[in-house]
This record gives structure tokens, sequence and C-alpha cells, in this order.
């Protein structure tokens, strides 16, 4: 396609507002940019000092709701394109993309919608119609329930009718929000009311469908496009089996299950769906894939997705481009048979959370941040931006595209090794585990990998005494008002610097001392370890550790140090100086602390009530995630401290029960 401004056919435009926040941004304001489009960003209060609130032609404040509220403000989004003069909106995806009362919104403003058509939304926004447009297409899809009835018992009924599992979605739902996997009858009244729960808080809506779970499928998703000419072409098929919490953490192109044949069967499926809804612009059709190589659909996404990028890598398009084409009146500018497909893609989704504690979201500020060459980095940050507790986890996206599977997963594993994100805890390293497993690489990952393999993944890292060693040596170079560093021979060895720190959840104390020789010996318990410091720059430090040299990233920040030591991030606290610390407990001392920071979603107990180990107490919102927050022992809630709806910062005490 070319890089031309876009001819004045049918809608033409000419400056674009982008409805939506950080690298999905930026990533459309860099296409549009190229076609000579100029760009208007809006922002919440949280994103005043955001990278695509700088980078934008103009900006325009919408913060007066709280932060998730404000890309929700329909009308402070048309009011804001009206006061910039742009004509066109482009709603990303997440917040108001797939909302059709936001896409007539726009029509009726008298601003070019970038997506299908409001009552196309509609049509494929709700699950429940969805299932029954596609049935009466031709599309297989999976046997379920999206009845009027949602009575408690009706609910129940159907779900015993279906056969345990079953899958519990919000009809409005998306992004894995509103989805809960009822295994048994005896766990399906608490899991219906979490889904509902969740659903409410995160669209609006909390009417849910339930569909027959598959056991062990690959999640493959169809790439369309439509014009509104007639003409539709699909773009191939996406792999997106790795995920959490019903969220894709991994995906690539083309599906290592999917041959060509089944390629075009399940593309001709999707092509015939938007045909019959008269569809126009970006839409993805999703599918799960048996173990036999049958296809049913779940859902359809009226919008671009998260995961574009690969598709881009293989086809060589810019799906950007063609949105903004196809919305300005255009026709497609390639058939069918002009779709070709070069090599293979794989992107990962960096997400601020901690994986080792059931991928907990993290909030707070990003101290250093480095990009690594050879692989396409999606983001948003920059060394010292503040990441909100207020929006989904996912920070940035890591592309790489290879001749070959093999070749682009080796690309972004060495990708994901050479990216330093120091401040906050990431998904990095669980990341790395995932490409590097075995089942992985050979192309097997179903929806259950991390489950099946959790024992694998999850595996403890021992830290080498070496390594152990090397922190101690760090934390005694950057001390608060140590004298420079100098190369070289000393005129007298130094006495034995004693320090005390925190790696993981294990406390360490060691020795450092610098001989006459210049080096350094490090270590404690009689366990020492030599090394000959060669530079010390700021932010790097390069060492001799018996015959091996190395070069390693750090950063320190009172008296916290993070540095990157072969593919895994180390998180340090120097607890040398520091006071004993009162005892913070997880619920066993009756009191119950904010797992993270976020909002009071529901609250599930009363004071007086009694409760038993492991009783969900309350839930909290963080990241539009719901955290169930549980009594750590039996006994009488003796208060609760917080309101619904109320925000709530990380470690504060929310709720206290007296031991029985």
């Amino acid at each position: 396609m070319s890089a031309e401004k876009l001819p004045a056919l049918g809608t033409p435009f000419f400056k674009l507002l982008i409805a939506n926040r950080g690298e999905i941004a930026l990533r459309v304001m860099r296409t549009a940019r190229r076609l000579g489009i100029g760009v208007v960003a809006v922002y919440s209060d949280a994103d005043r000092d955001a990278l695509h609130v700088r980078q934008a032609d103009r900006a325009v404040r919408i913060g007066d709701a709280p932060p998730p509220q404000s890309y929700l403000d329909i009308e402070a989004i048309i009011a804001a394109a009206k006061a910039t003069g742009a004509d066109a909106v482009h709603p990303g995806y997440g917040f108001l993309a797939e909302n059709a009362a936001f896409a007539a919104a726009c029509r009726d403003a008298g601003l070019v919608f970038i997506g299908p058509s409001a009552e196309a939304i509609a049509a494929m926004g709700n699950k429940a119609g969805a299932k029954q447009v596609m049935q009466r297409a031709g599309v297989p899809c999976v046997p379920g329930y999206q009845g009027e009835d949602q009575s408690e018992s009706a609910m129940g009924d159907q779900a015993r009718r279906l056969g345990f599992p079953v899958m519990i979605k919000a009809v409005a739902g998306g992004g894995g929000r509103g989805m809960r996997l009822a295994t048994d009858a005896a766990s399906f009244a608490d899991m219906l009311r979490s889904a509902r729960s969740e659903a409410l808080a995160a669209f609006g809506d909390e009417t849910v469908i339930l569909e027959k779970a598959i056991e062990n499928p690959r999640h493959i998703e169809i790439q369309v496009f439509a014009d509104r000419h007639g003409n539709a072409i699909h773009l191939g098929e996406r792999d997106c089996s790795v995920q959490r919490r019903h969220q894709k953490l991994i995906e690539e192109a083309p599906s290592p299950a999917v041959s060509p044949a089944l390629r075009a069967e399940m593309g001709a499926v999707a092509v015939q769906a938007v045909r019959a809804l008269r569809y126009e612009g970006a839409g993805t059709l999703e599918f799960l894939l048996d173990a036999d190589g049958r296809f049913y659909f779940m859902e359809m996404n009226t919008r671009l997705q998260v995961e574009h990028p690969v598709t881009e890598a293989i086809t060589g398009l810019d799906l950007v481009e063609l949105q903004l084409r196809v919305a300005a009146g255009e026709p497609l500018p390639l058939r069918q048979d002009d779709v070709t497909f070069t090599g293979h893609a794989v992107e990962v989704r960096l997400c601020a959370e901690d994986a080792e504690h059931d991928f907990m979201p993290r909030s707070g500020r990003m101290l250093r941040w480095e990009l690594p060459e050879g692989v396409r980095v999606e983001h948003a940050l920059q060394s010292g931006a503040q990441i909100p507790p207020y929006y989904d986890s996912m920070i940035a996206k890591l592309i790489s595209h290879g001749n070959t599977r093999a070749e682009a997963r080796a690309r972004l594993i060495c990708g994901l090794e050479q990216l330093t994100a120091f401040g906050i805890t990431t998904n990095q390293s669980f990341l790395i585990s995932c490409l590097r497993h075995g089942a992985f690489a050979r192309g097997q990952a179903t929806t259950a990998f991390i489950d099946v393999h959790r024992g694998e993944l999850f595996a403890p890292h021992a830290t080498a005494a070496g390594d152990i060693a090397l922190v101690a040596l760090l934390l005694h170079l950057t001390r608060p008002h140590a004298p420079r560093w100098r190369s070289g021979r000393s005129l007298a060895a130094s006495f034995p610097a004693p320090l005390r720190f925190q790696l993981g959840d294990a406390a360490h104390e060691c020795d450092v001392v610098r001989e006459r020789d210049g080096d350094y010996v490090a270590g404690g318990n009689g366990d020492t370890h030599r090394f000959t410091v060669d530079e010390l720059g700021e932010g790097t430090v390069r060492f001799w550790h018996g015959r091996v040299t190395e070069t390693v990233r750090f950063h320190r920040e009172g008296d916290r140090l993070w540095l990157q030591l072969r593919s895994r991030t180390l998180a340090v606290r120097d607890l040398t100086l520091a006071a004993p610390e009162a005892r913070t407990g997880s619920g066993n001392d009756g009191k119950i602390r904010a797992a993270l920071s976020g909002r009071i979603a529901a609250i599930l107990v009363k004071p007086g009530e009694r409760v038993a180990p492991g009783q969900p107490v309350l839930t909290l919102e963080a990241m539009k995630m719901e955290h169930v927050h549980v009594a750590g022992i039996a006994g009488t809630v003796l208060a609760i401290e917080v309101a619904e709806g109320e925000q709530v910062t990380s470690g504060r005490i929310v709720a206290e029960i007296a031991a029985a």
C-alpha cells in the first residue's frame, strides 16, 4: 500500500482523535501521521504526563471522572473532537472500541468512526445475539445457553443440562473479564456471582451466557476485513492459546496446528459471516479448535486486536492503514488471492504483574526502561513513567518475525533477555520460561498450557552463591555516599563491610572487602568470591569472576537495587541500615490487608458474621480484574474498614477478624 495521503473518496477526514491511551494510541498515531493525518489525544488525570499525550498534535483532558471512567465518557470525547477540529475517531481497543452507542454518537455528530457500523457492533457485541447470528450464517458454535431467564436456578439447570465443566461468560465481555469456569455443580453459584460482579464493574451489564467447556482446545482467531463496496477477505489465523485468567499472553501467526486446508475452511466461514453482517472494517472471529480439528465459534471482536502485529508481520500489511482507508470509503486494495503469508511471527504481552503470585497486577514507577534490538516493541513507556493501577496490566508488546517458527521464537527470547524493565514487577521471566518450554517449542500449547505445565513454568530459580556475592558487591559499590570507584591497586586493604539484604523471600548476610590489588572479595559463611571490577558506569558494571567476564545492568534507588543477570531481573532490598519491621502477615493474624492498590468491588460479609478459613470476605478490582480476599483464620468479623467503591492502597487493613 502506498504512503500517500488519503484521497477524497466517500467520507474523507484529515484530523483523527484517538479515544484511547498508551501503546495503542501511539500505534494509531504512527500510521495516521504517515498518511498525512493530524492526531488528537485524550487523557485522564492519571495520564497527564503520559507519552501518548506528549506526542499528539493536541491533547484534551477528559479527566473529571475517576481515571477508568474518563475514557468511557462519550460526551466528553465527542466534545474533545469538536473542540479540536477532528473529523474522525479511532477507538483503539478496549474502553469504547466495541460500544455501539459510541459509534452511533460519532455518526450523529458528523464524525467518521474508524470501525464497523453501530448496528454491526450491537449485533456482535452481545455474545448471545452473536451466536444466533452466526448459527443462521451456518457457522458452527459451541453448545450453550443464551436465554433471557438469568435466575440462579435457571442458570443452574442449564449448566447441568450442558454438563460440567461449563464456561460462564459476560454477554458484553471481552479480554477475559466476566468469565469463569465452573468445574462442578458445587462451585457453580460462586462462579456465577463472581462473573456477574466483574461483568457489571467492567461493562455495566451483569448478563451472562453459558457454554459447554471444550477440554484443552486451541484458541484460534481469523482476521477479517470488509469494505462498503461488498468486498471481504481474511488475513489468515492467529493462535492465542497461551493464556492466564482467560487472557492471552502469547500469540503467533500462523498457528502450528492449522493446515493450509483448515485455514482455507476457517477463513471461508469467517468471510461468509462478515458478508452476512454487511460488515465494514477490521474484525476478528474467535474459534475453539479441538484435538480432532473441529472448530467452534466463540465470539466476534468488532475492532483491532491487541495481537494484530503478528498478522502485519507475515502479510506485510499495515492493518491500521487498512482501517483508515476503508473508513474513508476506499475499496480494499487487495483481493483474497493477493494475500500472501511469509515466515512466522510471535508476540508476547509484557504485563506489570507478579506471575509467581497468581499473576497479581502491580502498579508503580518504571525507573529504567530500555528496549532490545531485533524485535518490534509496541509501548508507551519511558524511564520514570508511572504505571497507574486503573488500567489493564499490559504495558508493552514484543513481536518477532523469522523465516521459520523456531527462528521467530529464538529472536523473541533474545529480545526479552535484552529488555530492561526496572522498578516494577513484570512477567518478563515467566514469558521467557513459556517460550523456552518444550511443549511450546514443539507447537503443542493449548489453552491448558500454563495449568498443565505449572510446576515447570514456576520452578523456583536457585540463586547461585556467586550471584548472591555479586548482589552484595553492587550494594556496596552503590551505597549512599560511597566513594567514587577507581580501578587499580589500593594503598591498603579495607575493613570488611557487612551487608544484610533481601532477595526474593530469602535474607542474606555478606561481607565485602577490597584488597590491595584492587579486587573485591564478597561472601559469607566461609563461601567467598573474588571479583575484578573492570568498569563501573551509570547503571552498568563490567567485572571478572573467575575466568568469566560479564556486563550487568543495574539501577539503585534508595534501599532498592534491580539488576539484570542472565535473562533474570533480580529485585533486592538493602536491609543493612533498616530497623526491624513489624510483622505484615497475610490475614493469619486476623487482619486482612489489600494485596494491591485498587477499588473495593464487593463486600461479601458483615460485622458479627462467623467466617471459616479461606472464605471470601471482599473483592478488590485492579487493572480490570477482580481479586478475592479471603479470611486467614476462623472467627467472627470484627470490622470492615472500607466501603464498596472506595479506592485503597496496597497493604491497607480492609477487615479484621477475631479468632474463634
